[in-house]
């Protein structure tokens, strides 16, 4: 079980997707922080500047989630050390116990229209179940009730950290829960929904926050965001921004503001790990980069030529690549040229700002927010409530807000 002081509530993470790299090394972390054998480099929300405000610590957080998979934190840690080199078997053997104790959280996902390319990564038969969209919800809510009573957790956030699926058409009943509840109730295919809106409307009945990491539907559409209004829950997303976009979202202001044209910007990202193998599929890609791709025309107020691919390339494994070139113009119409290289490690960069959306989620949640939380624009690609990409106006945007949190 996790550990926290008698003085202090508990409260859950509920990690979907959570045998994945992110999920792991978001659990990972959370247990090597609580014992301090780890810092707090990457995270946010232990900048200087936000020392007054409530957050849960490390040892309050509980973990579990869904997966497809069936494995365990300790297993995929492992894993991830073999393939990528990542962590040190001391911080696994360390954390082993909560680890596996987490992982007895972890309950089957549900498969119901993820597509063939997801569906083919499952090997726990549990989730592999043919069920009603209504009743994938009901169970989802199950796992989700049954896991705060257990734990004793005062409040519980689940974060979307699975692979990306492919983009779902909306339709006149996506509109209002009046309209979408009827089809929910058949067994048409596909699905009315994909599985992260399944998670997410399940997680938003019982008014729980729900937080899309990924580039999936979730809860982005209006019934579901009708449903956080009226349980009083909170949403915020979608799809992290950890590497060659955040670079976009921060390098683009400069042309702008120094009024340099940019006429052509162009990336090519390569990265291994399920996450590429998932979006090898064409149509899994495609909602990847739609996400990359959109922030520049808002932040410059033109549209210069871009183009975005995704490469699978399995020996890298975690790691990924992004290489970009930017054309741009300037004084007497000369033309110049830059170029950059990024290398990371997609879940070590990821995690901390996951650990970050719970603990400001937890935080906005229990200061009486409900609904969008549009100020944490600046940890997403394509933020809900704001058409705001500029990085540094997005920044604000959270100062601004947080200091609301402070006061009240």
């Amino acid at each position: 079980m996790g550990t926290a002081t008698e003085s202090k509530p508990r409260v859950g993470l509920w990690l979907l997707g959570a045998f994945g790299g992110v999920g792991t090394t978001t659990a990972l972390g959370l247990a090597g922080w609580a014992r301090g054998l780890t810092d707090t480099t990457g995270l946010v929300t232990a900048l200087p500047t936000f020392s007054t405000l409530d957050f849960n610590g490390p040892a309050q957080f509980v973990v579990g989630g869904h997966d497809i998979r069936e494995s365990d934190f300790v297993t995929s840690a492992q894993e991830m050390h073999r393939r990528a080199g990542l962590f040190t078997p001391a911080l696994i053997e360390s954390c082993k116990t909560t680890l596996l104790d987490w992982s007895r959280n972890v309950c089957p996902g549900t498969l119901l229209s993820a597509g063939p390319t997801i569906s083919s990564l499952s090997d726990w038969s549990a989730a592999q179940r043919r069920e009603l969209p209504r009743q994938a919800i009901d169970r989802i809510k199950r796992d989700l009730a049954d896991f705060r009573r257990r734990e004793k957790l005062e409040q519980v956030v689940v974060v979307n950290v699975a692979s990306t699926e492919a983009p779902t058409p909306l339709a006149e009943l996506h509109e209002s829960l009046a309209l979408l509840g009827p089809a929910l109730e058949t067994a048409s295919e596909p699905s009315p929904l994909p599985p992260s809106s399944l998670y997410a409307l399940a997680a938003l009945e019982l008014g729980l926050v729900y937080v899309n990491f990924t580039p999936s539907l979730g809860a982005s559409f209006p019934a579901a965001l009708e449903l956080a209004q009226q349980r009083a829950a909170l949403v915020a997303g979608q799809d992290g921004k950890t590497g060659e976009t955040l670079l976009k979202a921060v390098l683009a202001p400069m042309f702008a503001r120094r009024h340099l044209e940019v006429l052509s910007w162009v990336g090519h990202n390569i990265f291994g790990n399920r996450d590429g193998l998932v979006l090898n599929d064409p149509q899994n890609k495609a909602a990847k980069v739609r996400a990359k791709d959109q922030l520049l025309a808002p932040i410059l107020g033109y549209r210069p030529q871009t183009h975005v691919s995704i490469e699978y390339v399995p020996s890298l494994d975690d790691w990924k690549t992004a290489w970009d070139h930017i054309h741009f113009a300037g004084f007497l119409g000369t033309k110049m040229t830059m170029q950059f290289t990024w290398q990371g490690c997609d879940s070590i960069l990821a995690a901390p700002l996951v650990i970050d959306l719970a603990r400001l989620t937890l935080l906005a949640q229990r200061r009486g927010q409900t609904g969008i939380c549009p100020a944490l624009a600046c940890f997403f690609k394509n933020p809900l409530g704001v058409q705001e990409f500029d990085f540094f106006q997005q920044w604000r945007l959270l100062e601004d807000w947080l200091g609301t949190l402070e006061s009240r």
